[in-house]
C-alpha cells in the first residue's frame, strides 16, 4: 500500500512534456556555448551530437505521409456527407488566406514605422556582401525562384495533382499531392456502398491508431533530440558582430511574430471561448519542436496529436485542416517576407518604397505562400519572388539576400513556430464552427498496456 501510494505521488510530480523539452533546449544552448570554447568543440558536436537530432527529425518525417493519408481518409469517411467536407474546406481556405493577409499587413506596418534599414552602416553592408553575396545557398535560392516564376501562375495547381501516387508518397516535398490523392480516395470511398469498403476503412482506422502511437513513442526522445538540435545551431551560428548589426531588423520580425501570436490568442479566446493560456500550454510541445526543427512538415505529426488529443478537435477537422495548413499556411513566413523586402529596399533601393509596391508585396507574398510551399528553403525563395515582382534591381538581389542571410536561421525557427500555432488556431476555429470541438482525450504511449 505504502509503495503504491509513493509511486502514484511520483507519477503526479512527473514533468510535463513541454517542460522537459524546454530543459533540453536550455541544456543544448549551454552545451553549444561550452563546446565553442574548445578547439575541436564544433567538430565534436557536428560528428557526435548533431546525428541524434537528425535521426529524430527523420523519424518524424518518416511517419508524416502515413499519418496524413490515414487520418485524412478516416476524417472524410467519418463525415459521411460530401457537403460537410465542402463547407469545412471553404472555411479552412478562407481563414488561411485571411490570417496570411493579416500577417503581411502587420509586418508592413511595423517595418514602415520602425525603419530598421536606416540603421545599417556602409561597413556592415560591405561585410555582409563579402561574406554572403557569392554564397552557394543564396545563388541556389535565386535559381530556384527563377524556376518557380518560369512555370506560370497556375503551376502550383498543376503540381497538386500527382501522376504517380506512390512516388508522391515517397517524397515529403510532395505533401499537396499526397493530400489531393487522400481526399480523392476518401471521397470515392464515400460514393461506394459502405459494406464494400469496410475492410479498407478498417485498414486506415488501424493505420491511424498505430501511427499516432508511433508519435507518442518518438516524442519520448524529444528532449534529448531538441538538445542536440539547439547545440548544433549554436556551434554553427554566424559572426556575433554581424548579428548585433542586424538586431533592429530581427527585432522587427520578432515583434511582428509576437503580434500574430496575440492575434491568435484573441481569436481563440473570443470565438472558441477557450483560455488562451490553456491553448499555449497544450500546444507548447509542438511549438518548441517547430522552433528546434524549423520544419512545419516534420512537426505535423506532433501538431495533429496535440490538437486532437490535448485540445479536443475532432479528427474529421484536424485531418484536413492541419495537413493543408502545414503545406500552404505560412503566416510567419509571409510576415517575414513583408519585413525583409521593405528592409532590403530601405538599405539598397529607397526609391522603390511607395504604396503601389507595398500593395504588390501583399499580393505576391500571399500567392507565393501557396505556390512555393513545398520548395526547399521556401522563405528565401519566396522573398526573391516578392522582390522581383516589385521591380527590385537584379544586380542588387544577391546583396539584398546577403543582408538578411546571417539571421535567417534563428528567424526561420521563430516563423515556423508561428506557422504551426496558426494552423492549430484555424483548426480550433473551424472545429468550433462545425460543432466538432469537444473535450480532450489524452492517450499515453503505454495506455494500451495499462488496460
Amino acid at each position: 500500500m505504502y509503495i503504491s501510494e509513493n509511486l502514484e505521488k511520483i507519477k503526479m510530480k512527473k514533468l510535463k512534456l513541454h517542460w522537459k523539452i524546454l530543459i533540453g533546449m536550455l541544456i543544448g544552448v549551454l552545451f553549444g556555448f561550452v563546446m565553442l570554447q574548445f578547439t575541436d568543440g564544433k567538430s565534436f558536436v557536428q560528428n557526435w551530437i548533431e546525428p541524434i537530432g537528425v535521426i529524430f527529425v527523420r523519424m518524424l518525417k518518416l511517419i508524416a505521409v502515413p499519418l496524413i493519408v490515414a487520418s485524412l481518409i478516416k476524417g472524410i469517411l467519418d463525415l459521411k456527407d460530401i457537403s460537410k467536407f465542402k463547407s469545412m474546406g471553404i472555411k479552412t481556405i478562407f481563414l488561411y488566406v485571411s490570417t496570411t493577409i493579416i500577417a503581411i499587413t502587420i509586418g508592413l506596418t511595423i517595418v514602415n514605422i520602425v525603419k530598421p534599414g536606416e540603421g545599417i552602416s556602409e561597413e556592415t553592408i560591405t561585410q555582409l556582401k563579402e561574406t554572403y553575396a557569392s554564397s552557394d545557398k543564396i545563388q541556389e535560392r535565386i535559381s530556384e525562384a527563377g524556376n518557380q516564376q518560369s512555370k506560370g501562375p497556375l503551376q502550383f495547381v498543376v503540381d497538386m495533382v500527382p501522376d504517380n501516387a506512390v512516388k508522391a508518397m515517397g517524397d515529403n516535398k510532395s505533401m499537396l499531392q499526397v493530400i489531393f490523392f487522400s481526399i480523392f480516395l476518401g471521397i470515392c470511398m464515400l460514393l461506394v456502398p459502405a459494406r464494400r469498403v469496410e475492410p479498407l476503412k478498417n485498414f486506415f482506422d488501424a493505420l491511424n491508431e498505430v501511427v499516432l502511437k508511433m508519435v507518442d513513442l518518438i516524442m519520448l526522445f524529444a528532449p534529448i533530440a531538441v538538445m542536440a538540435l539547439l547545440a548544433t545551431v549554436i556551434v554553427t551560428a554566424n559572426d556575433a558582430d554581424v548579428l548585433l548589426a542586424l538586431l533592429r531588423y530581427a527585432g522587427v520580425v520578432i515583434g511582428g511574430l509576437l503580434l500574430m501570436v496575440v492575434f491568435y490568442l484573441i481569436l481563440v479566446s473570443l470565438y472558441t471561448k477557450k483560455s488562451p493560456f490553456w491553448f499555449l500550454q497544450q500546444m507548447a510541445p509542438a511549438q518548441l519542436l517547430a522552433f528546434s526543427t524549423s520544419s512545419s512538415a516534420a512537426t505535423l505529426p506532433v501538431t495533429m496529436e496535440r490538437v486532437e488529443e490535448h485540445i479536443g478537435v475532432d479528427k474529421e477537422v484536424s485531418s484536413f485542416v492541419l495537413p493543408v495548413g502545414a503545406t500552404i499556411n505560412m503566416d510567419g513566413t509571409s510576415l517575414y517576407q513583408a519585413v525583409a523586402s521593405v528592409f532590403i529596399m530601405q538599405v539598397l533601393w529607397p526609391e522603390g518604397l511607395n504604396f503601389s509596391n507595398q500593395l504588390i508585396i501583399v499580393l505576391t507574398a500571399l500567392m507565393a505562400s501557396i505556390g512555393s510551399a513545398a520548395v526547399p528553403g521556401a522563405g528565401m525563395v519566396m522573398l526573391v519572388i516578392v522582390l522581383d515582382a516589385i521591380g527590385f534591381p537584379k544586380e542588387l538581389l544577391p546583396i539584398g539576400l546577403a543582408l538578411i542571410f546571417a539571421v535567417d536561421r534563428p528567424l526561420d525557427m521563430m516563423r515556423t513556430t508561428i506557422n504551426v500555432t496558426g494552423d492549430a488556431c484555424v483548426a480550433m476555429v473551424v472545429a468550433k464552427s462545425e460543432g466538432k470541438l469537444g473535450n480532450p482525450d489524452v492517450k499515453n504511449w503505454d495506455g494500451h498496456l495499462e488496460k
